[in-house]
């Protein structure tokens, strides 16, 4: 069963998204992401990130919208 997200939640999952993609190279673990860049801004866990990733936002806001 999934939760059902506000659009805000949307809108701070596509601004962490939009964080980890900028700085995610394939030598840079995630959690050196999560640490240096996400976590200063967004205090989140790991599984949050890994729940933020697998989250289709631009679907689920388009879904707002209509």
């Amino acid at each position: 069963m999934t939760r059902k997200l506000q659009k805000n939640t949307l809108l701070r999952y596509k601004i962490i998204r939009d964080i980890y993609l900028d700085y995610k190279t394939p030598d840079i673990p995630d959690t050196v992401i999560l640490r240096k860049y996400i976590y200063p801004k967004f205090p989140i866990s790991r599984s949050t990130l890994n729940t933020v990733l697998n989250t289709p936002i631009e679907k689920l806001l388009a879904e707002k919208q209509a």
